[in-house]
């Protein structure tokens, strides 16, 4: 656990004091209070509500269906486990797209209904007077440069962004607006991790990264990914810090087993 905010919430000041001083910064996604409470009780800096559940959640193949009262009723279940991270929200597809107004008011709908410190939006220029417009009226937001899940209709698949030169100096100018537009952080996802240190580099506030290597700084994975929840999807971005897709695989087994056997329950586990 980093000393920065080990007693109290951590915010976008304390996000600033870890770049400044080259502490890395931990970040996770979750979408329910149990999975929250481990990680606030690890001593995770940031917990990201993303919308991300559409498809480790809902089983969806993007997270294009996932609206707003979806994203608040999870964020509702996440807070009641978190007391130290950070809290960020995604903000769902088309939920700012219509304009720098619609964005305001989702925003600021969040806030109100969850007890989150901030939302993330994807995208560069194309969303900077809504991040002005959300931070004028001092909400927190986190910009999303490189692969953008939202707009994968528009780049046809996943794959790395910014290996073009066009393509990265666009990033690199995207990431200086968002910074000016008042974001307090910026995802960077799967790009070169080149490009992710000359952004690093440039700007003031923290990069968190994700398949955009260790100059970042701080990293971010989907929980259910590194816990190896999903085993048909393993980008080489995603480290295994367990294999729990076989754990539970073989503990509902065993169960069954116990159940038809009728080991279980036993005298002891009986009243």
């Amino acid at each position: 656990m980093s000393t920065y905010g080990k007693f109290q919430r951590v915010s976008t000041k304390t996000l600033n004091l870890m770049k400044r001083d080259g502490i890395k910064i931990s970040a996770l996604t979750a979408y329910d209070f149990i999975t929250a409470k481990l990680l606030d009780e690890a001593g995770i800096d940031l917990i990201l509500v993303g919308d991300s559940l559409g498809n480790v959640f809902q089983g969806n193949e993007t997270t294009l269906p996932v609206t707003m009262d979806e994203m608040i009723y999870h964020t509702k279940a996440v807070s009641k486990g978190v007391s130290r991270a950070m809290l960020i929200v995604d903000l769902p597809f088309m939920s700012y797209q219509l304009g720098a107004d619609e964005a305001f008011r989702n925003a600021g709908r969040i806030l109100k209904e969850t007890p989150a410190g901030g939302v993330k939006l994807e995208g560069g220029k194309r969303v900077a007077e809504s991040i002005m417009k959300i931070t004028d009226a001092g909400i927190p937001v986190m910009g999303h440069l490189g692969l953008t899940p939202q707009s994968i209709h528009k780049f046809g698949s996943y794959k790395q962004r910014g290996t073009e030169e066009d393509e990265a100096a666009e990033i690199i100018e995207d990431a200086k607006i968002l910074e000016q537009a008042g974001a307090f952080s910026i995802v960077l996802e799967k790009i070169p991790a080149k490009l992710a240190k000359t952004i690093t580099e440039s700007i003031s506030i923290p990069t968190i990264g994700i398949g955009a290597g260790h100059f970042c700084d701080g990293q971010i994975l989907v929980t259910p990914d590194m816990l190896g929840l999903n085993k048909e999807f393993h980008p080489r971005f995603v480290r295994y810090y367990a294999n729990l897709a076989d754990v539970l695989h073989d503990s509902f087994k065993k169960y069954i087993e116990d159940v038809r056997n009728s080991d279980f329950p036993s005298d002891n586990e009986s009243y």
